[in-house]
């Protein structure tokens, strides 16, 4: 499902038309990247938790040549789902 396809079972589900399921979609987005900037944690209850986690510098291998680069640390999203959402997926 792409976001064009999101926004339509949006609209669909909650009687909304397409262009107030957008604005909806994109005030969430920008919410939960704002809180994570941040260094919030959003936790939706029974879809799951969004959180930033740091990646260590590692060293790794370029698989053209074999020849070991480093990685740097840098900050990733992670996604926990929760209980609900496992239990029907």
């Amino acid at each position: 499902m792409n976001k064009a396809e999101l926004i339509d079972a949006i609209a669909k589900k909650a009687g909304l038309t397409k262009v107030d399921a957008k604005k909806g979609l994109d005030a969430t987005i920008e919410a939960v990247t704002d809180a994570l900037k941040a260094g919030d944690r959003v936790s939706l209850v029974g879809f799951g938790s969004f959180a930033i986690a740091e990646r260590g510098a590692r060293t790794g291998r370029n698989p053209q040549t074999g020849k070991e680069i480093k990685i740097a640390a840098k900050k990733v999203v992670r996604f926990k789902p929760g209980a609900d959402l496992s239990a029907k997926v």
